[in-house]
This record gives C-alpha cells, structure tokens and sequence, in this order.
C-alpha cells in the first residue's frame, strides 16, 4: 500500500477531480512528479465508481481504494446492509475479505469479526480503511484463510465466504466445486471451525445446481438492488437436515419488497383469463422459481402455467410491478394494426413465440410512451397482449 496518495495535496486533486474524464486527465502532466500518475487516476476512477455504491466509503477522509475491479466486483453497502441483518452472534472469520464492504457491516452485528485476504496490499488498504470508519472490533489476516483455519484453535459463530468465480484453469466460472476456494470440498473442515456457513455466489449459479453442491441448507436467499439480481446466499447449518425456505428480497430506494416460501412445498396455484389488474414479479421473485407460491401467498390467477403473469379483479399490494389492463386483444393482424402499428409503448414479452424486437420491427412499434404492452399466452393457449398503464 503506498501511504503517499494520503498527501492532503493529493487528495485534495482525487477529491476535486472525481467524476472527471479521465482520458483527458490522463494527457495532462502530472502535478505530483513524486507520486504515479497511473495510480492518482486509479483513485479518481474507483472512487468515482463508489460514489452511488458505497457512499460511506466515498465521503470518508482520506480512504485509499484498491482498483476499479475489485471496487465493481465488491457488494454494495445496500446489499451489505441487509445481508448483515440475516445473521449476528459473538464472533464470524470472512475468508474472502476483498474490499472489507460486508465486514464493515458485519461488525455491527458481531463482537468480533476476522478479515482474511490473500492479497497482501488489498489487506493493507482495508485495515487503513476500517481505522478511518473507525472500526475497532477487526482484526486482520493477511494469507490463506485455510492455513489460518488449520493453525487456529478458535471455533467461530459462522464462516463468511464469497469465492472467487475465476479460475486460472478454466477461467470464468459459476459452478461452486469450479470456484476459489472448492466449498463443496472443504465444507467439511469448515464445519470443524464453525456450525454456521454463509456462502455468496454468483446471481447466475442455478438454485438447484447449488443445492446438488450443498448439503444441510437452512435457507437460501435471493437478494435483488432495484430490480436486478446481485446475490444468492446459501446458509447452511451443521447437521440441519429440515425444509428449505427461499428468501427473495429486492432492495428499492423507499422499501424492501421480500417474499418466502418453502421449497419443494406443493403449491395449488389458480388460473384465469385476465382481470382488470396485471401483475410482474420482481427479478428476484422470478430468480427463486417461486411462480406457483405467488399465485397461492397472494390467492391472485396465473395468466398460464409458463407465463409467471398474474391477475386480479382488485388491487393488491405485490413484490414487483403493477398495472392496470386497458384491453386485451388477440394477436392477430387485424388486432395488431388496429391498437399497435405505427404506436409507441414499453414492450415485455413472457410465454410467447417472437422476440420484443421482432416485434417492434413487424409492428412498427417506437420504444417508450406511458403504454405497458404485454405479449403472453393465456390459459387457453391463445396469443393475446395486454395493453396496460403501470401503477406507481
């Protein structure tokens, strides 16, 4: 870690600069001859990067940030936030320690919390970091967290780990037993050391895939930031053997939308032909697969067994988008240019042959407007679109 980017000087040109075009910075001379440029403009970029991400970090004095990628690839403070609150108790050893985001958290919910990393100078910036946030209850390891594991003595109240889905071997990775470190392979030992794993993975790994990897799930957590899928937390319990509960959470500006059920629970959804309201879960409802649950938790009507649309004749609160159906139509030709052609709308497409550009293309129809057009299939296996206005 290389102190001197803390010169108040040196600050004082990141903090002035942060969001500037760093392709014209990059020709001006560099103002620090003692200090290397390429490094003043890594800390201009990443902590532009973390302004909307990790807003703690960026209006903290005197924080050094590591390079832009592990500033991407690090979990927001609000996805940090909420994993936090899944889990307390007295201590918990992070094996994967990166930036230290879900540490910083963490901490708030631990006595005590052990910050491992691999990387000698990523540790070093995050211990300069956590006296800055004035974090006092971390202490830190620098090396192999299973090295540190095999010669420690300590049991801890869980083990955090999110492992690297890169692969020297095989490059990118989503399967766990693919992933560094092998946690299928070593969950085992790290139940030595511990009763309690969580374990973040790639939003892409398949639910099922990686309970094929896990034994003794408790809960699986989906967790989405406005909308889009961040995270799967699998948290596991030595010697657990009961149901599963899937946990969706999608994380909004004003409120956490989350829903649950019991995986593998039977479901008895109900069907119709559409109703005056329309309803799209959110995308983390639509990772977990919990399409026949929502029908039955929220007693409204799936539009068709595979189009995961729902229907109601009143308004109900739900976990995603809200609309209220204007007219359906079949779609036909004649249909089609009497409502669409030459229209403009917001197109989703779910259970239905064409692509949304296809559509547009063949219609005519522009991107955008106050319009919400759904192309689908009904209960009766008829193509049809639901032409829509969205609910705020």
């Amino acid at each position: 870690m290389n102190t001197s980017i803390l010169h108040p000087d040196i600050q004082e040109f990141i903090t002035q600069n942060t969001g500037a075009d760093l392709t014209k910075l990059a020709l001006q001379k560099n103002p620090f001859p003692e200090m290397d440029w390429i490094s003043v403009l890594n800390q201009i970029e990443a902590r532009t990067k973390a302004k909307d991400k990790l807003p703690t970090w960026f209006s903290t004095k005197d924080i050094i940030f590591p390079g832009k990628i592990s500033v991407e690839q690090t979990s927001s403070e609000k996805t940090a936030l909420y994993k936090a609150s899944l889990i307390s108790g007295e201590t918990l050893i992070d094996l994967t320690g990166g930036f230290g985001v879900d540490d910083y958290y963490f901490s708030k919910q631990f006595e005590s919390i052990t910050h491992c990393e691999i990387n000698e100078n990523l540790s070093a910036i995050v211990k300069h970091n956590f006296e800055k946030l004035e974090v006092k209850n971390c202490t830190f390891y620098t090396g192999d967290s299973i090295y540190f594991l095999e010669e420690s003595n300590q049991k801890y109240d869980w083990i955090y780990i999110d492992p690297s889905r890169r692969n020297d071997a095989k490059g990118k990775v989503f399967m766990l037993k693919d992933c560094l470190p092998n946690v299928p392979e070593l969950l085992d030992f790290y139940f030595e050391k511990a009763d309690s794993v969580l374990i973040k993975t790639a939003p892409l790994l398949d639910i099922s895939a990686g309970l094929s990897e896990l034994k003794n799930v408790k809960n699986i957590h989906v967790i989405a930031l406005e909308n889009e899928v961040k995270e799967l937390l699998f948290e596991i319990h030595k010697n657990y053997s009961g149901e599963i509960k899937l946990k969706t959470a999608n994380i909004l500006k004003e409120k956490i939308e989350t829903f649950e059920f019991v995986l593998g629970e039977e479901s008895f959804p109900f069907y119709d032909l559409p109703q005056k309201y329309l309803y799209e879960p959110n995308s983390a409802i639509m990772k977990s697969g919990g399409f026949d649950e929502i029908s039955a938790g929220f007693q409204i009507h799936k539009l068709h067994k595979h189009s995961h649309l729902y229907t109601s004749e009143n308004l109900i609160d739900f976990p995603g988008r809200r609309f209220e159906v204007q007219k359906v139509i079949s779609y036909n030709k004649n249909e089609m240019k009497n409502e669409l052609v030459n229209q403009q709308a917001n197109i989703t497409t779910r259970n239905f042959p064409e692509t949304v550009e296809n559509i547009r293309k063949k219609w005519k129809i522009k991107n955008g407007g106050n319009l919400y057009c759904f192309f689908t299939t009904d209960v009766k296996d008829n193509k049809i679109v639901l032409i829509c206005s969205k609910i705020i």
